[in-house]
């Protein structure tokens, strides 16, 4: 029997209906079994894995490791991948604001163990200061990269990703994949991981990430392909 491969979505208490469409969407298409798990920050932070603090600033999340401002409860939990699953193995890792339109079974095809992970190398510097629900949108090094990655997780290198690494590094740091050299950090094709309103309109979306937000916040119902975003929510449950 083929082992499930495994995959983890950013959860966030605030974006359920993401959640649901991008694991339905994720399993419509499969054509290999998947494990799917939530990074769920409550938790991780009960099973001992997380433990970073954080405050509210005027309805913005704050770190206070870097006190820098961030947008989702799973911002760093998606660095604990490699150590929830014990050094071993491939598995994905993408944010919840995805909706899936291809076999996934295609990416994990293109696991290479030289590379400690695989993404899309985004050149992605936002003009705008505010993005989903009022949170503050912030430029950093290597933005988006960290937001889907096919990872290898008994590349040696990411044995450096301990959850005390995790829990104490600055933010940027690690959604900068700064523990690796650039050799170590392998490319995909931007259509898996095709930025809504962002990304070239000539290339085919495998995956859309409505980056900016979902099409049920106000502003974003006319985004591409938020109305295969919103039959994709019908088909789970009435809005």
């Amino acid at each position: 029997m083929q082992s499930p491969a495994r995959i983890f979505v950013g959860y966030d208490s605030r974006e359920r209906e993401a959640y649901r469409v991008c694991v339905a969407s994720l399993r419509q298409h499969a054509s290999i079994p998947l494990l799917i798990e939530p990074l769920d920050e409550r938790r991780l932070r009960h099973a001992g894995f997380y433990r970073r603090d954080w405050r509210h600033d005027e309805d913005q999340f704050v770190d206070c490791r870097d006190r820098l401002p961030y947008s989702t409860e799973f911002s760093f939990t998606r660095f604990l991948v490699p150590a929830l699953c014990q050094w071993r193995g491939p598995a994905l890792y993408c944010d919840c604001d995805f909706l899936w339109r291809a076999d996934v079974a295609e990416l994990f095809a293109l696991a290479d163990p030289a590379f400690a992970v695989r993404v899309v190398k985004h050149d992605h510097a936002p003009r705008e200061t505010v993005k989903m629900q009022g949170q503050a949108q912030t430029r950093y090094f290597r933005k988006n990269w960290s937001s889907a990655v096919l990872w290898n997780c008994g590349h040696p290198s990411n044995l450096l990703l301990t959850p005390h690494r995790v829990n104490n590094v600055r933010g940027q740091w690690l959604h900068a994949l700064s523990w690796l050299e650039d050799h170590e950090i392998g490319g995909l094709d931007e259509s898996w991981n095709w930025l809504a309103g962002h990304s070239a309109q000539e290339i085919a979306p495998r995956a859309v990430h409505f980056t900016d937000g979902i099409p049920l916040l106000p502003g974003r119902e006319t985004a591409p392909f938020a109305a295969e975003w919103l039959r994709a929510l019908a088909e789970i449950s009435p809005i």
